[in-house]
């Protein structure tokens, strides 16, 4: 991606950031929507917008299908955010939003989560071997 194009881009998501977080008033989203990227085309007819949605029952965020929904309701509302988005910026033309669910970021706030626990459940027989030594016999 070229430079302008990259220049862009981070335009949009800082944009589309505020404005979802400020304009969507949807009750059926629910979580906490994070744009991890935002890639444009060429020929700046679309920009696909890959989302991540922290849900509050959620607790690892990785099932798809409980994500699908939010998805789904920001590609219903990406003509009026493409509208909004038009407004602010000062382009020629505005590219048309497609939202894509990111499961690459996903997966990674997954593995994180289970490198955490690994290390905490290693800290603790860790000290339960220490304690044990520790008795006298």
């Amino acid at each position: 991606m070229n430079q302008r194009l990259q220049r862009l881009a981070d335009q949009i998501q800082r944009t589309l950031s505020a404005l979802i977080r400020d304009e969507i008033n949807d009750p059926r989203l629910t979580g906490f929507v994070t744009i991890s990227g935002v890639k444009v085309s060429p020929d700046l007819g679309y920009a696909d917008v890959y989302v991540t949605v922290l849900e509050p029952n959620q607790g690892t965020g990785m099932n798809i299908d409980s994500h699908r929904e939010s998805v789904q309701i920001l590609n219903r509302a990406s003509g009026f955010l493409r509208t909004e988005l038009s407004r602010t910026m000062k382009t020629r033309t505005t590219p048309r939003l497609r939202f894509h669910y990111d499961e690459v970021t996903a997966h990674g706030n997954y593995m994180m989560n289970l490198v955490s626990e690994a290390m905490q459940k290693t800290a603790q027989s860790d000290t339960s071997d220490t304690d044990a030594a520790d008795e006298p016999r």
